[in-house]
Formats: structure tokens, C-alpha cells, sequence
């Protein structure tokens, strides 16, 4: 009954014309956000930040939060039409999405991803609603040695993604996770492999990477080849919604990926992000349907999982910052920031001390999540459009966009050149044939491996055992040796490589 009272307290808070306006405003902001490539969340909260003084405590949490929210819906936009992730999040759905656009399916694919994250941004919303108290103790249970072997298994789960070939798979892996090792040791404070260049001493950039190798990569390799033979798809483009077969697909993705995003957008690092390559991961082992496209070639269920679980992973991961004071990620980090900016202590004590405030913010997700579906299911047909434009104007505006979207993130012209690198790195992935997804996840869980490792070495003084006599540290790591064993398995091996069986 508890319950009721306090959503019925929220929605009278969120309710007002005020806090709409910037509910409205956030999810605005974060659709654009999303769509355009290179401009995160992270960026525009950064930016906006100091524009929140002047603002109620309430209306310029509900505004954070909608940018937030809003940039998992727009950044797959971009994910599926041109191949560009807006949103880091969104790398998994470039794998199906952009392969849907390519073979005229663009509009059931854009409709999966805004469909599905409805559902799992409501959903989500209702657990953080409902379980904030008894999820929190959950998250209590993990220390670093839990989170290290969590991000093991998430690793591991990586190799499972990708198609291709497993040797690719690890040293895409390998590779991630040795550019994440670039910048300076937080503990010594001594820049590592920067090569002397002072722009490399912070670390490479994530949109540098991801701009580069899947956007500009992609970019090289059409203007690589004849006009004739490049990737206009757009002139079979058919149905803007999903058929009632991809309906029947959809849902049950839809629901496993909401379950997982759930859960995993609760534990620190990432979670939006770990959670949609594990949804993906998921529907990879589930069997495939007689006539269903198979994973890697424009299948629907690579688009609604992992747009679901990274919308109920957003929303998720305001339980340990409402109920803890901790920030899963760094977007969450910024709004601990919004919160002492208004004289707000992040932690257990909002719920009692700000009941409007918390419940207001819950509830003002409601009506985000539903401002967000009204505002981008008609927007379809006009994203659809933007793939009418022709290539020679296409790929210009593609390339100047990544390079405004990088150099606003740092004002600095390294990324750019950078960027310009890593798109060859890219073109040379495509002409080997191997998948640069696991590299991007390798790149974030790396530095966060490498934190939670020293950590909990440190607390266990040098105690390697530590990982194993913790039960839940212990079991994370026996289900990644089980993951691998199992895909190591001949017989699975062979499966494995009759289901990715190259074009």
C-alpha cells in the first residue's frame, strides 16, 4: 500500500506543467543526442550541468535523467541506419541493425529498438519503483573481487558474441583491453604507453574508437568499391512496423532482455552497456527458428534484446545511486554532482529526507518512457528518408558530424586524427573479416579490471586465494570457466562455425 501512496505523491509531483516541460526537454535532448554520432550523454549532462543551479532540485533531476534515458532511445538510430553506435551502448545493435537497413528493413528494425525500449525502460522503472531497498543489499554483497570476476564472465561472454573465428574474438579481446591500458596508472600516477604524446597521458577516448573503427572503417570500405557494388540499400526500404512474424520473435527477446538489463543495470561499471552484449550473447544460444535470418545478417531479435536490456539497464542503475549514493557509471556520477549542487546528499537517507523529489523522479520516467515512444515511433519515416540522400553527400555530412561530435567531447584535434587512424584500423578489420565489437567491450571493462583487481588484492594483501574463498566471486568465475568449456567443446565449436559462416 506503501507503494502506491509514494508512486501517487511521485506523479503528483511530475505531473505539474514545470516539471513536464523538462521532462519533455531531457528526452528532446537525448533523442538528438543519441542520434547524432559522437555526442554522448556523458558530454551533454557535463555541459548542461552548470545550467541546473538556477533550476528546482526536482525539474533539473528529471531533465538529467531524461537526457539520460533519451540517448539509449536515439543512439540507436544511427546504430541501424548508418553503422554508427551514438551511444556506446548501441554497439551491439549496429552487428543486426545495420544489416536489417541493408536488406530494405530499416523501419521494423528502428520500430524493435523503440518499441522494445519502451517496454523495458517501463519495466525498469517498476523495479526501481518496487525493489530499490531489497536490490540495493545485492549490490552490498559485491566487493572488488566479485566485480573483477563478473567482468571476467562478461569477457568471456564476449568471446561467445562475436562471429567468426574465436582466435579473432580474443584478440579483438586482447587488443581492447591493451588500448584500455593506455594514459596514466591511477595508482603511481606515471603515463603509460603513451609514447611521450601529452594528448595520450588521459587515455584514448571511447567515441575515438567507436566513431572511428565502425563510422569512419565503414566510410573507407564503400568508397573502396565501385559505385555500382557500394552499400545503397535505400531503395528497397518496405513497412515502416514490424510484421506480426517479427512481433512474435520479438517478444519473447524482449522480455529476456528486460530481465537481464534488470539486473545487471543494478552493479557498477557499465551496466546499460554489459547488459545489452549479454542480451545479445543470450539470443545467440537461443536456437534459431526453420526461416529465421541468423544472427549477424538483419535477425530482429539482435535489435529488440539489446535495445531492451540497455533501456532497463539505464533505468536500473538509479537504484544504488537513490538508495546508496553510489554512481554505477559516469553519467551517474554527474548527477551525484546535480544532486550537491542542490544541497541534496545522495544516499539512503533521499528516500526519507526527499520523498518528492525521489518519487517524483520515478515517476517523471513514466511519462519520459512515453514521451520518448510518441516522439520517436513517427520520427521513422523521417530517419528513413536520410537514407534517400545520395553516398557522395551521405558519407561527407557522416565524416563531419564524427569529427564535430569528437572534437566537442575534448576541444582537441588530436581525437580527430585519431579517429582518422582508427577508421583505417577499421577498414583493415572489415578486409580480415573480424568483428570489432568485442574490442570496444574489452576497451571499457579493461581499466575497470584492472581498478577492482588491484583493489582487491590490496584488501587480501596480496592474497591471489581471495578470488576463490569469496562465494559469489568464486561462482561468477566457475560459470566463466563452464561458458568456456562449453564453447570449446567440439561439437559446439563446429555449431558455432556453421552459424557465423561467413558471406
Amino acid at each position: 500500500m506503501d507503494l502506491f501512496n509514494n508512486l501517487a505523491l511521485g506523479f503528483g509531483v511530475a505531473f505539474t506543467a514545470q516539471n513536464l516541460m523538462y521532462a519533455f526537454i531531457g528526452c528532446f535532448l537525448g533523442t538528438v543526442i543519441g542520434v547524432l554520432p559522437g555526442i554522448g550523454p556523458l558530454a551533454t549532462i557535463a555541459m548542461l550541468l552548470p545550467a541546473t543551479y538556477a533550476l528546482p532540485p526536482v525539474a533539473a533531476l528529471i531533465m538529467l535523467a531524461g537526457i539520460y534515458y533519451g540517448a539509449q532511445y536515439g543512439g540507436s538510430t544511427t546504430a541501424i541506419l548508418v553503422n554508427l553506435p551514438g551511444e556506446s551502448s548501441s554497439v551491439v545493435t549496429t552487428i543486426d541493425g545495420y544489416q536489417m537497413a541493408r536488406n530494405g528493413r530499416a523501419g521494423p528494425a528502428l520500430a524493435a529498438a523503440g518499441l522494445g525500449s519502451f517496454f523495458a525502460g517501463c519495466v525498469g522503472t517498476l523495479i526501481l519503483a518496487a525493489f530499490a531497498a531489497p536490490l540495493t543489499e545485492l549490490a552490498f554483497k559485491f566487493g572488488p573481487a566479485e566485480y573483477f570476476s563478473l567482468m571476467i564472465l562478461g569477457l568471456i561472454g564476449a568471446v561467445v558474441l562475436a562471429s567468426g573465428s574465436l582466435l579473432k574474438a580474443i584478440a579483438m579481446i586482447v587488443l581492447g583491453l591493451l588500448l584500455g591500458m593506455v594514459g596514466t596508472d591511477v595508482n603511481s600516477g606515471v603515463a603509460r604507453f603513451s609514447m611521450d604524446i601529452p594528448e595520450l597521458t588521459d587515455g584514448i577516448g571511447f567515441i575515438v574508437i567507436a566513431m572511428g573503427v565502425f563510422g569512419y572503417g565503414e566510410i573507407i570500405s564503400n568508397l573502396g568499391k565501385h559505385e555500382s557494388e557500394r552499400e545503397v540499400f535505400t531503395a528497397n526500404v518496405t513497412g515502416l512496423m514490424p510484421t506480426k512474424e517479427d512481433f512474435r520473435r520479438m517478444v519473447p527477446a524482449v522480455l529476456r532482455g528486460t530481465a537481464l538489463g534488470s539486473l545487471l543495470g543494478i552493479l557498477p561499471g557499465g551496466g546499460a552497456v554489459m547488459a545489452a552484449f549479454a542480451a545479445y550473447t543470450l539470443e545467440k544460444k537461443t536456437k534459431l527458428e526453420p526461416g529465421e535470418v541468423p544472427f549477424g545478417k538483419g535477425n530482429i531479435r539482435g535489435v529488440a534484446a539489446p535495445e531492451s536490456a540497455n533501456n532497463a539497464g539505464s533505468q536500473t542503475s538509479f537504484i544504488p545511486l537513490l538508495t546508496l549514493g553510489i554512481p554505477p557509471n559516469a553519467v551517474m556520477a554527474l548527477m551525484v554532482g546535480a544532486m550537491t549542487i542542490h544541497n541534496i546528499q545522495p544516499g539512503p537517507q533521499v528516500m526519507t529526507s526527499n520523498p518528492e523529489l525521489f518519487w517524483g523522479l520515478i515517476a517523471s520516467m513514466w511519462i519520459g518512457n512515453l514521451m520518448l515512444v510518441i516522439l520517436n515511433l513517427p520520427l521513422i519515416g523521417i530517419w528513413i528518408k536520410l537514407l534517400s540522400v545520395p553516398y557522395r553527400w551521405l558519407f561527407p555530412s557522416i565524416v563531419l558530424f564524427c569529427a564535430i561530435g569528437v572534437y566537442s567531447t575534448n576541444n582537441n584535434t588530436f581525437d580527430i586524427w585519431m579517429v582518422a587512424i582508427f577508421g583505417v584500423i577499421g577498414y583493415i578489420f572489415i578486409k580480415l573479416g573480424t568483428e570489432p565489437a568485442p574490442l570496444l567491450l574489452g576497451f571499457i571493462l579493461g581499466p575497470m579490471m584492472e581498478e577492482y583487481l588491484r583493489r582487491a588484492l590490496l584488501l587480501s594483501r596480496g592474497d591471489w586465494s581471495v578470488f576463490v574463498t569469496r562465494p559469489l566471486s568464486a561462482s561468477l568465475l566457475a560459470a566463466a570457466v563452464l561458458l568456456l568449456v562449453i564453447v570449446l567443446m567440439p561439437s559446439v565449436k563446429s555449431k558455432r562455425e556453421e552459424a557465423f559462416v561467413d558471406d
